[in-house]
């Protein structure tokens, strides 16, 4: 069934769709699964490369046994203050957080920016970050140095002068600025090849060639995202 468990014998069908080079929609198709669960399988579970079904499926039954033997210190948990389904915002979560490492995020770091993003305050501590994903202060600090790093996080001493990390609506803005201006560099280098590798040269034309199509691509960015800024700022609709 779509929404039940994957059995042994589909992981050995993702195993196999992967070594095809099959993407994860067309997996999912096949199987008649939503492709975040298959994006979420393979990347629980060693990524696209090292993927392998036997392993992946131990691994899996481990997670469960787990489960149903923390099942009963849960059970008696309060309901999350903001009415939300927590079961539903945990598999949220975990998809989008696969998604991010997917795109190149380290695990931890994918895991407080999605735990940010999925805040209402997009606002938290580093106290309230551990006590959510139930990790070290050193993991959590690790991981908002390299956020920071990467724009997509800032700092803030609120009127309690504790620090907050805050994820703003313009982070998308500036992570698609900040790929322009890599994919800026990289032309830039790709060009210095071809004085280096002789004009004309078989070497020395597919450089130039990179790096017009390189250019093309940033320029393409930087002009997307500045355009569409606003809509990161775009208020609700009103349906009603």
């Amino acid at each position: 069934m779509p929404g039940g468990r994957l059995t042994q014998q589909e992981r050995q069908q993702i195993a196999l769709g992967l070594a095809d080079g099959l993407a994860y929609a067309e997996i999912a198709r096949r199987l008649d699964r939503p492709t975040s669960t298959i994006t979420r399988e393979v990347m629980r579970n060693g990524g696209p490369t090292a993927y392998r079904a036997d392993l992946a499926h131990h691994a899996t039954e481990r997670r469960a046994h787990r489960h149903r033997q923390a099942a009963p210190r849960r059970a008696g948990a309060p309901p999350r203050a903001d009415g939300r389904d927590a079961e539903a915002v945990r598999e949220y979560e975990e998809t989008y957080t696969t998604l991010l490492m997917q795109s190149g995020l380290p695990k931890m770091m994918a895991r407080v920016l999605t735990c940010l993003t999925t805040s209402d305050s997009a606002s938290l501590t580093a106290v309230e970050l551990v006590q959510r994903l139930q990790v070290s202060p050193a993991s959590v600090s690790k991981a908002v140095a390299f956020l920071e790093s990467q724009g997509l996080l800032r700092r803030e001493r609120d009127d309690r002068r504790r620090e907050r990390y805050i994820v703003d609506n313009d982070v998308w803005y500036q992570s698609m600025v900040a790929s322009a201006q890599s994919h800026a560099l990289l032309a830039e280098t790709a060009r210095q090849g071809v004085s280096v590798l002789g004009s004309g040269t078989p070497a020395a034309v597919r450089l130039e060639n990179i790096a017009r199509f390189i250019d093309f691509v940033g320029e393409s960015i930087a002009r997307a995202a500045e355009q569409a800024r606003d809509i990161l700022h775009a208020k609700p609709v009103d349906r009603n």
